[in-house]
């Protein structure tokens, strides 16, 4: 089975990792907070934060960034998306939103994986989401609680299943997991017995 060291300070992330690839792969939580690079690209800051960590902990590492990139406010708070819910919550972004009627919005996820000395490839998901008018439920994390999926009326927040619903993070989650079943010989370091 392969084994994924999936570096991250957020809990939601690693519980979702290990949803989407249950009886596929261990999934080895890092806990660890790093610098990420300042960028208008996901990608780009998710292949630098996985080489650096690659070199820092001598493994082959992956690392997971996303966004909320809402179509009405230019794409903020984009690759801020951390930043800004830690600054301004859930309510800011509400305020941000207060008289516009377009709600279209884009989740966004880049996850990058990369080996000690070489260099990082990524893999990326998206979905289309829409904004809510107010704050509804307590499940996931970060901006959860103010997307409502396409074809649904409720908020991520407000479904306790919301893991099996939620796509961008789950699409480049899975992208990844082809790649290393198909690329296993390049490193015996993410198989376990």
């Amino acid at each position: 089975m392969l084994k994924i060291n999936l570096v991250t300070s957020n809990l939601g992330k690693v519980e979702e990792f290990r949803n989407y690839l249950d009886g596929k792969a261990i999934i080895n939580h890092i806990r660890h907070e790093y610098r990420e690079l300042r960028s208008d690209s996901l990608e780009d800051i998710a292949k630098d934060s996985a080489k650096r960590m690659a070199e820092h902990f001598k493994l082959p590492v992956v690392v997971e960034d996303s966004g909320l990139f809402i179509e009405a406010l230019k794409g903020f708070p984009g690759t801020c998306s951390s930043y800004i819910h830690k600054r301004i919550g859930l309510n800011g972004i509400l305020k941000l939103m207060e008289g516009i009627e377009n709600r279209k919005a884009f989740y966004k996820s880049a996850v990058a994986y990369c080996e000690p000395d070489k260099e990082p490839v990524s893999f990326l998901g998206d979905e289309e989401v829409k904004i809510s008018t107010e704050i509804k439920g307590s499940f996931g994390f970060g901006h959860d609680p103010i997307v409502i999926p396409n074809g649904y009326e409720k908020t991520y927040g407000e479904m306790p299943e919301f893991t099996n619903i939620k796509k961008f993070r789950r699409d480049a989650v899975e992208k990844l997991y082809n790649y290393l079943k198909k690329n296993r010989d390049l490193s015996i370091t993410h198989l376990t017995n």
